[in-house]
């Protein structure tokens, strides 16, 4: 039974995506649908979070808009994620990057 599901997930992983690790600022790319158009809606974040779990794997992804920290979760085998794009990776010792959250500025505790 456990390999019969791991065959039919296995056509659903996406296989060109870029390996993602803790602390890497990537930029996103989602398809959006609106009525009758569709378009693709990019977003800068640091990655504080990966949970893999197959064709399941998601990251939490944090931006800050305004003054106001946004988190977002996206499952990355999912089809509305169009590209995936690393800019830039910062050296972390944690397997999480939660504390983050409470840091005043980004860019003063990721070096």
């Amino acid at each position: 039974m456990n390999n019969q599901i791991k065959n039919i997930e296995s056509a659903y992983i996406k296989q060109n995506l870029p390996s993602i690790q803790i602390g890497d600022l990537i930029k996103i790319g989602v398809l959006i649908k609106e009525g009758n158009k569709e378009r693709i809606q990019y977003s800068e974040g640091i990655v504080i979070a990966k949970h893999n779990a197959g064709i399941n794997t998601t990251i939490t992804m944090r931006r800050t808009l305004q003054g106001v920290g946004v988190e977002r979760i996206y499952l990355i085998n999912s089809p509305k994620i169009t590209s995936v794009k690393i800019l830039k990776h910062f050296k972390i010792r944690r397997a999480k990057i939660f504390y983050i959250r409470n840091a005043k500025k980004l860019k003063e505790k990721i070096k």
